[in-house]
């Protein structure tokens, strides 16, 4: 562990690891940055809600052990899946040493329903003598003794760390799309002000699951129908997301860090700021021209988590057209879906990419969460 310093060290990024309906790896994601539209949307499986769903991975490439893919979830495979790949790199996937000082931060909701045994226990619930009985000899014995465990978060931190070697102390944080502005601000801050040297930074969401639909549904955030771009679903029948599965992973360090072993630059990561104000008609505009002017952004190039709700929407797009006038904007979920704790560290890890192509000098991520939380990550190309 470096000494800390009187001055703020720079944080680089050295290694991305993506999964989304794009596909896998970096090249596949700039691609779908350049198309401006997902690759893939499932109109069917749970209609009338779309989704963008995970692509076809062969797993043995990064979770060698059958048993280890058993016991995971789908949230999990990906997320360790990404890990893998930003591991890889980053150039340091077979060095213990590395791994095991590196530090690890995780952004990502509960795990997964049983949908089917949930189904059975509520339907003959509904016809049950003793209902209290009943509930009780069920769930005792229909529920698999993992799904408590499997609504923690922090049950990602650990199979990154049990299939990867990344052992050195793990934050989880949960909080829908403001806990990715936040797992990154934390990780950010922590390497700047020498109290780490290297953080594997990052979230995964799977949006194929009837459970997340039904709680998102029940809040009237979901778009119904065909894809539409993000911007443009006003509007009663139009606003809403579209959820997509997604896996986004970083490795951070101190730029000296990465000098000294001789590390790819991909980009550098800047001060994050965050906010919560309370919503209320105007709040997202004097949100974000708050944290915007705190930031001192000066992008030519914007990435957007916008949801597509309605309303936020609408007064981030004001916004972003006042703030940087001109400026390109790119809503994430026209590319991968929206994939709400993956919203922030994905956008990073694309605006890295397309700095380290030369796409761009400075790139501004904002993110918007569909309920609380606003925040701005910015990235820069190496002075």
């Amino acid at each position: 562990m470096s000494k800390t310093s009187m001055s703020q060290r720079d944080v680089v990024v050295t290694g991305i690891g993506l999964v989304s309906c794009a596909g896998e790896g970096i090249a596949a994601h700039l691609e779908a940055f350049a198309a401006g539209s997902p690759k893939a949307t499932d109109t069917e499986r749970f209609a009338p809600y779309p989704v963008h769903p995970a692509p076809a991975l062969v797993l043995d490439g990064q979770i060698p052990k059958k048993s280890d893919q058993r016991q995971m979830e789908a949230w999990q495979r990906l997320g360790v899946y990404a890990a893998g790949l930003a591991l890889d790199s980053a150039g340091v996937k077979q060095d213990a040493a590395f791994k095991a000082a590196m530090h690890l931060v995780v952004a990502c909701g509960g795990g997964e329903r049983d949908t089917a045994v949930d189904g059975a226990i509520l339907t003959g619930l509904r016809d049950a003598a003793d209902p209290g009985a009943y509930l009780n000899e069920h769930l005792q014995n229909d529920l698999r003794p993992t799904l408590f465990l499997a609504q923690l978060s922090n049950l990602l931190a650990g199979n990154i760390a049990i299939v990867h070697g990344v052992t050195g102390a793990s934050r989880t944080f949960m909080g829908e799309e403001a806990s990715g502005v936040d797992a990154l601000r934390n990780a950010q801050s922590r390497i700047a002000s020498g109290q780490i040297d290297t953080m594997l930074v990052g979230g995964s969401y799977s949006a194929e699951r009837p459970d997340v639909l039904v709680v998102h549904e029940l809040g009237r955030y979901l778009r119904k129908g065909n894809f539409r771009p993000v911007f443009e679903r006003q509007g009663e029948g139009e606003a809403g997301f579209i959820l997509g599965s997604t896996a986004a992973f970083l490795v951070l360090e101190a730029a000296e860090t990465a000098a000294a072993r001789k590390a790819t630059i991909f980009a550098r990561l800047l001060p994050v700021e965050s906010d919560r104000p309370r919503r209320e008609t105007g709040s997202v505009e004097l949100s974000l021209s708050a944290l915007w002017k705190k930031a001192g952004a000066k992008p030519d190039l914007l990435i957007s988590g916008a949801t597509g709700v309605e309303g936020i929407t609408a007064e981030e797009s004001t916004a972003l057209g006042e703030l940087a006038p001109g400026v390109p904007v790119t809503a994430l979920g026209d590319i991968t879906g929206h994939s709400l704790e993956v919203t922030a560290p994905l956008g990073a890890a694309l605006a890295a990419a397309l700095i380290s192509e030369g796409r761009a000098r400075e790139v501004a991520i904002t993110t918007v969460g569909h309920r609380r939380g606003e925040g701005v990550v910015r990235l820069s190309a190496m002075s």
